[in-house]
């Protein structure tokens, strides 16, 4: 099977197992597990920031960031594609009582304009506007990259008016190899940032939170609360700093191979998008065209894994463990299918 479903369905390579027999651990609860200390080192100081705290999962280190920024009763806004609000089951609601509301965008990035038409005014029956969630890349919006000097200007203006900001990387650093700005200049723009290890980098699960040392203090709290402490963490810890030092780099080949596929996709008639970015790929089909569902189904008897992402529109993603010649190949079963073959 080739398998486009995601990022997240890649298998430890033989570097990470290695590095996860090898590691050195302890009770990282007690703050004693040395490769989780030393991987939330590199990452504070990668971004430029003063902590950082490894997670269990890109859900948990989003909820921690929200929940760090609002109380009971308060509101984030996010966009209406946005991870958050729509794909980690209400949690904000559920586990924090913190309400996302949902504002328009062009491309997954509201603008400022789209952001203060929406924040509330200080008034004693509506819910106190608290932060501004953003997500780089922009999953649904097709792993859109927010351009260095946007992020700039939407974080200075929520900054202005008192406003937190969290950023939803769990594609952080497809950004930064695809021209988003450094890790620090990307980091510089938010109080917070999480970081998942299992999408592009490929590590079999965990996620980190960045952020100033009281954020990090009170989520370390929060983190027990949510069932998230951990005991020898540092066998997964090692899959991270692995990934730093042989995956990321390596993340533009992904996006040569998502861009392949797209290339050979769009020459169907009916099928519209646009090119990607980083590793996603989305594309709409018209209405002569079989539905997503059925095109999926289709290609999965032909090998190839694929899932729909709406009522007209399909997604692909490139990772680790697809190469450039099986990117080709899933395109190729796409043309077929979509030509009737």
């Amino acid at each position: 099977m080739i398998d486009l479903r995601s990022d997240t369905v890649t298998k430890p390579t033989p570097g990470m197992y290695r590095a996860m027999c090898e590691a050195e651990v302890g009770d990282d609860m007690a703050g004693e597990d040395p490769t989780v200390n030393a991987l939330e080192a590199e990452i504070a100081d990668l971004q430029g920031k003063e902590a950082a705290l490894f997670c269990l999962s890109g859900t948990m280190s989003n909820q921690l960031g929200v929940r760090l920024h609002a109380r009971p009763g308060d509101e984030v806004l996010i966009h209406e594609t946005g991870h958050i609000a729509n794909y980690e089951g209400g949690a904000a609601a559920a586990l924090s009582g913190i309400s996302c509301r949902t504002v328009p965008g062009e491309g997954g990035m509201p603008g400022v304009d789209d952001f203060t038409p929406h924040v509330h005014a200080d008034a004693v029956y509506l819910s106190r506007t608290a932060a501004i969630c953003l997500e780089n890349t922009a999953n649904m919006a097709g792993g859109r990259v927010w351009p260095l000097e946007r992020l700039r200007e939407v974080s200075s203006w929520a900054w202005d008016r008192g406003l937190k900001v969290h950023l939803d990387g769990a594609r952080f650093f497809n950004a930064v190899v695809a021209g988003g700005g450094t890790p620090r200049e990307i980091a510089a723009c938010c109080d917070t940032v999480s970081i998942c290890f299992s999408k592009g980098l490929g590590c079999p699960m965990g996620s980190i939170l960045a952020g100033s040392e009281a954020e990090m203090h009170a989520a370390r709290r929060a983190r027990k609360l949510f069932g998230g402490a951990c005991r020898q963490a540092g066998v997964i810890a090692a899959t991270a700093r692995y990934a730093l030092e042989h995956h990321v780099d390596r993340l533009a080949e992904d996006h040569v191979h998502a861009l392949a596929f797209w290339n050979r996709v769009s020459t169907v008639e009916g099928v519209s998008g646009s090119a990607p970015e980083t590793n996603l790929v989305f594309f709409t089909l018209a209405p002569q065209l079989p539905s997503p569902r059925e095109i999926c189904e289709r290609l999965r008897e032909r090998g190839v894994l694929m899932e729909p992402a709406g009522p007209n529109r399909v997604r692909a993603c490139t990772h680790l463990d697809v190469s450039a010649e099986q990117a080709l190949s899933a395109a190729d079963a796409v043309v077929a299918v979509l030509n009737g073959r």
